[in-house]
C-alpha cells in the first residue's frame, strides 16, 4: 500500500514591516517639511506672488498712484512693438549681452589659463588686482568710470593729451556712437576677475599627468587648452555662461542708471532702465510691467538657448 507524504505548506506572505521604521520615516518627513516650510513661504511671498502680480498688472493701464485701474488686455504689448524707444532699448540690451559675454568669457578663460599653466611671478597679486572690482559696489564702479571718461579732467582724455593724441579725445559718455561701448567696458572690468577665479579653480583640478602626456606627444600649449582644458571644464563654463547672461541684464541697468541715465537721447537705454522710467517716472505702471514681462520672457529664452547650445556629454578624468 503506497503512502503519499505531503510537504508542509510554505508561507509565501512577505514579512511584516516593523511599525517603528514606518513611524520613524514619517517623523523624518515632517522634520524635513518643517525645515523647508519657512523658505518655501518666503519664496512664494517674495518671488511667486510679485511675479504673478507683474503679469497681472501688464494687462491694465494704471499710473501707479491713483485708485483708477482699467483693463486693456494686450494693448500694452501691442504698443511696445510700435514704441521706437523700446525697440532701441531692446537692441542695446542684446548688443551689450553679446559683446560683454564674449569678451568677459574669452578673457576670463585666457587669463585663467595663463595664471594656472604659466609660472608667473606674483600671480597671486595679479589675481587679487583683477578680482577687486567684483568686491566693489556697482555704483562705485560707475563713479570710477564716470571720472575716467570725464571730458575735461578724465584719466582717459588726459592720457591721450599726454601722448599728444588730442585727435582721439572723445566725449565718452556724451557721444551717441560710443556711449554704449563705454558702458560695456565698465561691465567687463567689473565681471572679469570673478569668472577668471572660477575658471582657475576648475583648471587647477585637472591632473598634471594629462598635460605631461600630451606634451610628450608634441602638443603645444594652445592645443592642450582646446583639447584638454576646455573640454574638462566645459560643465563649469556652461553654468557660468548661463549665470552671466542673467546677471548682465541687471548689471547693465545699474551701470546705465548711474553713469548715463539712458542718455544721450536714449542711445544707452536698456530694457530694465526703460521699464524703470515708464513705471516709476512716467506714471505708466501697467506699460512698465508689460516691459517687465518681455524681460522675463527674453531672459528665460536666452537661458534656454544657451543651455541647449552648450549641451554636450560631460568628460571625466
Amino acid at each position: 500500500m503506497a503512502t503519499t507524504t505531503s510537504s508542509p505548506p510554505s508561507d509565501t506572505s512577505a514579512p511584516a514591516r516593523p511599525a517603528g521604521r514606518s513611524a520613524r520615516r514619517r517623523g523624518d518627513g515632517r522634520f524635513v517639511l518643517a525645515c523647508l516650510l519657512p523658505a518655501l513661504v518666503l519664496f512664494v511671498l517674495f518671488m511667486v506672488v510679485p511675479t504673478v502680480n507683474v503679469f497681472r498688472m501688464s494687462f491694465y493701464t494704471w499710473s501707479g498712484f491713483s485708485p483708477d485701474m482699467r483693463f486693456v488686455g494686450f494693448d500694452n504689448f501691442t504698443q511696445l512693438f510700435e514704441d521706437a524707444q523700446f525697440v532701441r532699448a531692446f537692441q542695446n540690451t542684446v548688443a551689450l549681452l553679446v559683446v560683454v559675454t564674449v569678451v568677459t568669457m574669452g578673457m576670463g578663460l585666457f587669463l585663467a589659463a595663463i595664471m594656472t599653466r604659466q609660472r608667473l611671478r606674483g600671480r597671486n597679486f595679479y589675481r587679487f588686482v583683477l578680482y577687486v572690482p567684483n568686491v566693489l559696489s556697482v555704483v562705485v564702479i560707475a563713479a570710477i568710470f564716470s571720472a575716467i571718461y570725464d571730458q575735461q579732467n578724465g584719466l582717459l582724455n588726459g592720457t591721450l593729451r599726454l601722448l599728444s593724441l588730442d585727435g582721439l579725445q572723445q566725449v565718452w559718455l556724451g557721444d551717441q556712437g560710443i556711449v554704449l561701448w563705454s558702458v560695456a567696458i565698465a561691465m567687463v572690468w567689473q565681471s572679469l576677475g570673478y569668472y577668471m577665479v572660477l575658471y582657475m579653480s576648475s583648471m587647477a583640478s585637472i591632473p598634471e599627468e594629462l598635460y605631461e602626456a600630451s606634451g610628450l606627444d608634441g602638443a603645444s600649449p594652445t592645443r592642450q587648452f582646446f583639447s584638454i582644458t576646455l573640454p574638462l571644464i566645459w560643465q563649469n563654463l556652461r553654468t557660468t555662461l548661463t549665470f552671466f547672461v542673467m546677471s548682465a541684464v541687471n548689471l547693465s541697468f545699474v551701470l546705465v542708471r548711474a553713469m548715463t541715465g539712458g542718455g544721450p537721447d536714449g542711445s544707452s537705454e536698456v530694457l530694465l532702465s526703460y521699464m524703470y522710467k515708464q513705471a516709476y517716472t512716467n506714471s505708466s505702471y501697467g506699460y512698465g510691467m508689460a516691459i517687465g514681462v518681455v524681460i522675463f520672457a527674453f531672459s528665460f529664452l536666452v537661458s534656454l538657448l544657451v543651455s541647449r547650445a552648450t549641451r554636450r556629454e560631460p568628460l571625466q578624468f
